[in-house]
């Protein structure tokens, strides 16, 4: 009988900047395998398949309530009465550890027993827990640091294939046949099956090994369920799918765009990666199944993925055309109660645009340097003869119209403007160019700008502090909220910014000269 579907509704993520994938789990062999702690399995099933997710020590006669699932218990004994004949005791201790979905018992010989007790290890084969016995010299701290470093290596190999799939699928999206190279990259990539699914579900291209018929039948019913979903009230579609039929699992993705068209993939093991890969391909098939509007096929999708890949844009201007465009950065508001949040391809598809580069990881804090706090901004270009309107579930900055050959300018518009609307907790906020800064000309207005900001030195921590705590009203709290800092990390810039200034930040004529300027910086 084949597990339900599961669908969610995760955003997918960009080429240039995907979501990172989850931290793998630990193989309970390379735990034993670990000469230098010497663990020794003496109970419970072979270890081949059991993975630990993280260590807790405990001597709770009852440590259910503290298990998540997934660990590596450990524990020397001090809830256990001496001798063999506490056998119930010990039977309900491990009844409890497997209800709570613990991994694998490991028990410390010394200093409170000086072996493990054979009541101890009855149960654990009775139950099937793994039982280790960790020997004296073997820190329980020391365990627990082998786990994360074994952990922290198997993240780097897989953040590594991950960041190496994405290289691969931008490269495949640029060939002259990106949708096929695409497909055949991703089955390559995962090991498995990868198609295009129609509307009805039938698979349109395909590449890679095709999985059974039974598997391939739930495939493209999951692939419907992402593009229609069922139940007697219209809801939105999920973004994406998961089953598993036959030991073969299944995902489905649906694309941005009115196409209907859905990403569908099969594969006999499930990495943790492979999800953020697949969510990778999709947003590029997204891009590449667009209508086409002023340019060949193959110039778009290039010019698409170069602009994912970070390129200028007045260096794809020619295919993109002159414009305008506004360029809109946009936050995901808190998620739901289940945990899902609004994706990338739905805002896309509500915005009527297909250039969308989903959420970018920059690293989160402005300490040591930079901002940050634009760094999970999911950024679209919308032609400027569409409304930009507010989007439940997304918290949106929106730029003055722009060409081409300005869209960085009008990036940063954009980035401030959704900062703002953070920071004061509104839907939406739009950059406005009019007032006093249209009476002056530019030239003029940029060489005052310089002159008036140079003691800062162009420090951008600095610079960007002081135009937000300005647009904010002198709101320490709300400044801090929009650029992801303590409170006191923004009193110290905007003292720092005063004394290099030599300015009374609490005068207004002082207040309106500066914002002034900073509006002719990017």
């Amino acid at each position: 009988m084949p597990d339900p579907p599961s669908a969610s509704a995760s955003a997918p993520a960009a080429a240039a900047g995907a979501a990172p994938p989850p931290t793998p789990a630990v193989p309970l062999t390379a735990l034993l395998a670990h000469d230098e702690l010497g663990l020794r399995r003496i109970a419970g099933p072979d270890a081949a398949g059991t993975a630990v997710h993280w260590v807790h020590t405990s001597e709770m006669s009852d440590p259910y309530p503290y298990l998540l699932g997934g660990e590596l218990l450990l524990t020397a004994g001090v809830h256990v009465p001496e001798g063999a004949e506490a056998g119930p005791h010990l039977d309900a201790y491990v009844s409890r550890i497997v209800a709570a979905g613990g991994a694998a018992l490991g028990f410390g010989v010394a200093p409170v027993h000086a072996a493990v007790p054979p009541a101890l290890v009855a149960a654990c084969d009775r139950y099937g827990l793994p039982l280790l016995e960790v020997p004296p010299r073997t820190t329980f701290s020391g365990v627990a640091r082998a786990v994360w470093q074994l952990m922290a290596e198997a993240r780097h190999t897989e953040l590594r294939r991950v960041a190496q799939a994405q290289q691969g699928l931008a490269a495949a999206a640029a060939r002259p046949d990106p949708v096929p190279a695409l497909l055949r990259q991703l089955a390559t990539r995962l090991g498995g099956y990868a198609a295009l699914h129609a509307a009805d579900g039938t698979p349109a291209q395909s590449a890679g090994t095709p999985p059974g018929e039974a598997a391939r039948a739930a495939l493209a019913r999951l692939a419907g369920v992402v593009l229609h979903p069922a139940g007697p009230r219209p809801a939105p579609a999920p973004a994406s799918g998961t089953d598993t039929v036959a030991g073969t699992h299944l995902a489905a993705y649906a694309l941005a765009g009115p196409q209907g068209l859905a990403l569908g993939v099969a594969t006999r093991r499930r990495e943790p990666g492979d999800h953020t890969v697949a969510q990778v391909a999709a947003v590029l098939l997204s891009l590449l199944t667009a209508p086409l509007q002023g340019a060949t096929e193959a110039a778009r999708s290039a010019a698409l993925v170069r602009l994912l890949l970070g390129a200028a844009p007045h260096e794809v201007a020619s295919l993109l055309g002159a414009g305008p465009w506004t360029v809109v950065h946009a936050r995901v508001q808190r998620p739901a109660a289940d945990g899902t949040a609004p994706t990338a391809a739905s805002l896309a598809a509500a915005l009527g645009s297909t250039l969308v580069d989903p959420a970018r990881d920059g690293g989160g804090s402005s300490e040591g340097g930079g901002d940050g706090s634009d760094a999970r901004d999911t950024t679209l270009l919308v032609p400027a003869d569409r409304e930009v309107t507010p989007q439940r579930g997304w918290t949106l900055g929106v730029s003055a119209p722009a060409g081409a050959d300005a869209l960085a300018a009008a990036d940063a518009q954009a980035a401030r403007a959704v900062r703002r609307a953070a920071a004061t907790r509104v839907p939406l906020v739009r950059h406005h160019g009019t007032g006093l800064a249209a009476l002056v000309a530019p030239a003029e207005a940029d060489a005052h700008a310089r002159a008036l900001l140079a003691p800062l030195g162009g420090s951008a921590p600095l610079t960007e502090t002081l135009r937000a705590w300005l647009s904010l009203h002198g709101s320490w709290d709300h400044t801090a909220a929009a650029l992801a800092v303590h409170r006191n990390t923004v009193r110290q810039r905007v003292a720092r910014c005063a004394a290099l200034l030599d300015a009374d930040l609490d005068d207004p004529d002082v207040r309106m000269e500066l914002w002034f300027a900073l509006t002719r910086t990017v």
